[in-house]
């Protein structure tokens, strides 16, 4: 059973026997705050470094919290309601994942030191092992996983 906070989130739980190194929260646009995201993340692994024993390191930790920034942020900007941000955790990565219902898929832009802004993308690749950007029927999921080693 989920929960909805004073900032219009609905804070999934895995049901009974699902797979308890993941969790999701879904947001409406108009009431996100980048911080939300950030908070979530921490409580997250804080969560997985307790209950599951499963440390992750501080460089992957600053890791996710920056491609978590970058990705909500883009999804506030250019996306629409719903936005939900799923974590999850394996023995050797966390996976950070957001959709959006806005259909239209992000263009990666080549390198250009002298732009300003628009180098979300190009800071959650750098951070990530594998950025994975897909179309759904209702909008779009970017999924980027951070290694733990």
């Amino acid at each position: 059973m989920g929960e909805t906070g004073l900032d219009g989130s609905s804070t999934q739980r895995a049901p009974e026997g699902a797979d308890p190194r993941a969790a999701s929260v879904t947001y409406r646009r108009e009431a996100l705050r980048i911080a939300d995201a950030r908070h979530f993340a921490t409580d997250y692994l804080t969560r997985s470094q307790r209950d599951l024993r499963s440390p992750v390191p501080e460089r992957a930790s600053e890791a996710v919290h920056l491609v978590v920034s970058e990705l909500i942020t883009n999804a506030v900007k250019y996306g629409a309601d719903p936005i939900e941000l799923t974590l999850s955790l394996t023995d050797d990565a966390v996976t950070v994942t957001v959709r959006d219902g806005d259909t239209t898929l992000p263009a990666p832009r080549p390198a250009d030191p002298a732009r300003v802004g628009q180098h979300g993308l190009e800071i959650v690749a750098a951070l990530s092992q594998a950025v994975e950007v897909r179309p759904e029927p209702s909008g779009k999921r970017i999924t980027a996983r951070i290694a733990l080693t």
